[in-house]
């Protein structure tokens, strides 16, 4: 009798647990590792960065995409010292010039990024080299974009193969989101495979790695990240403390960022509307979504970039430093 009791109690115990082999529920993560002080504060005084601006690493440079700025939309640092070294990107409405810069698409075997100009949907191709040795080059269209669906960030990984966040318009008002594959050649777009079945309206961020065989999607207005293969098959569902299949007006992730086998993201869980949206804490993970630890950096972050050769952040606050370092040293 007391075995049947204790088979019972245990198969119960295993309808109340929706935990499945791709299902991760994590109800804490309570790991917080103070970070602040560790914080480099970077001042760039030749130049005046506006008030929101991301960053991006080619090589052994530092690209910031600064979107409130009125004449160059792009500043260059070498990634080693931090040293500024030029702006480009003339804004404008001219035939070489870009209106309404979008993300940077970053081609390392190349050397080259591209800008997206979503006012004339086209994007503009930039060697390094050329853009450090001529201060007037003129920048050739790498391609045009459909304004019915389009790139909005993507991961480069070759002209006929790029993975990230298609925005396809519904109405005036609103748009469906849809991390796909993007042959940047041909246009063709293909919607990949799995997208989360409880959800209806969902707003997102992603990025991919060629080296880890992922894509990371993660939800902006829910405590959800999911984690794909390369051909979109589900690896892993990641609940956090806060699931819930309904909006509830908080903020939640930023954009992922994967650094070696660790996915790094910024993360809020505060209203919306709130002072507390901004995130000032970096959620760690391993490959395969398991918690690991929180970076408490201390201040507002509007993004960040990894800078693999010298194994540092490089971070875009909206605070009361703008722009600084973090050694990644002992921690991934």
């Amino acid at each position: 009798m007391k075995r049947l009791i204790y088979i019972s109690s245990f198969l119960l115990c295993l309808g109340c647990s929706s935990t499945t082999s791709t299902e991760k529920y994590q109800d804490k993560r309570d790991h917080i590792v103070e970070m602040k002080e560790k914080v480099k504060a970077l001042d760039i005084e030749e130049v005046l960065v506006g008030s929101y601006s991301l960053s991006y690493v080619l090589g052994d440079y530092i690209l910031i995409a600064d979107y409130r700025s009125f004449d160059k939309l792009v500043h260059i640092l070498d990634a080693k010292t931090l040293r500024y070294i030029t702006s480009c990107v003339n804004k404008g409405e001219g035939p070489e010039e870009v209106l309404n810069m979008g993300c940077l698409g970053i081609d390392e075997a190349h050397k080259t990024f591209y800008v997206t100009d979503h006012a004339k949907f086209k994007i503009f191709s930039y060697p390094i080299d050329s853009v450090l040795t001529n201060p007037f080059y003129t920048p050739q269209v790498k391609t045009e974009i459909d304004a019915t669906q389009f790139p909005s960030e993507y991961q480069y990984f070759n002209d006929t193969l790029c993975i990230g966040r298609i925005i396809c318009p519904v109405s005036a008002n609103d748009y469906k989101p849809i991390v796909s594959k993007w042959n940047m050649l041909t246009g063709k777009i293909t919607a990949m495979e799995y997208e989360h079945p409880d959800i209806q309206k969902k707003r997102i961020v992603c990025t991919a790695s060629a080296e880890n065989n992922i894509y990371v999607e993660c939800y902006e207005n829910r405590d959800l990240m999911t984690i794909c293969t390369l051909d979109g098959k589900l690896k892993y569902n990641i609940y956090g403390p806060n699931w819930n299949e309904e909006s509830k007006g908080n903020t939640y992730y930023q954009q992922p960022v994967i650094c070696k086998d660790k996915i790094l993201v910024p993360y809020s869980g505060s209203n919306t509307r709130s002072d507390k949206s901004s995130p000032s804490k970096i959620l760690v993970f391993d490959i395969d979504g398991n918690y690991l630890q929180t970076l408490d950096v201390g201040y507002k972050i509007n993004g960040f970039c990894y800078d693999k050769q010298n194994n540092r952040l490089f971070l875009n606050f909206n605070d009361e430093i703008q722009f600084a370092t973090l050694d990644m040293n002992g921690t991934i």
